[in-house]
């Protein structure tokens, strides 16, 4: 009805919904785009311990940019799941760095690692994230996320923050 030729579903933590949203999507003449909200474990995802969830996971919207990213992603849920699982399913740097190809990632919502620290006042540490990130994902592939809603402080800050990334770090 709005006229966009694109859509995209990012589950948390999850593929489910993905074939019925694609073949749907198909049907309508829609493009499909397949991705998931992903856990990262803050260090490894054997780790068992935090105790609230800023400890235990942040989010990650990692999206597939062809065939290769889709069998990426579903190689990265099914790890988070059998391997990762603390509360959520998570996956750690480790397994972005092995199943990376073929993915763009999206720095995430405020719940996201980059956003947290902007959020907690460590700026420094949310440009060395950025990098980190651009460096696993290449720099055609990672990409800062913004939202605009401002009745929410925490994303005006995060959001702010984040534009004050962009002009440090140049990454979109």
């Amino acid at each position: 009805e709005l006229g966009m030729d694109a859509i995209a579903l990012t589950d948390h933590g999850n593929l489910y919904g993905t074939v019925e949203f694609y073949k749907e999507a198909v049907k309508k003449g829609v493009k499909p785009i397949l991705g998931v909200e992903i856990y990262v474990a803050p260090k490894s995802r054997f780790d068992r311990d935090g105790k609230k969830d800023d400890d235990r996971y942040f989010h990650l919207t990692l999206l597939a940019e062809n065939e290769t990213g889709w069998k990426n992603l579903i190689q990265l849920v099914t790890k988070a799941n059998l391997e990762g699982f603390y509360y959520k399913p998570r996956v750690d740097k480790e397994l972005l760095k092995e199943f990376h190809e073929g993915i763009i990632a999206l720095s995430g919502c405020p719940g996201g690692e980059i956003p947290q620290a902007i959020l907690n006042d460590d700026f420094e540490k949310a440009v060395i994230l950025s990098e980190e990130y651009q460096e696993i994902f290449g720099k055609d592939n990672f990409f800062l996320e913004i939202g605009h809603h401002p009745n929410i402080p925490e994303i005006v800050k995060a959001t702010e923050g984040i534009k004050k990334l962009y002009e440090k770090t140049k990454i979109p």
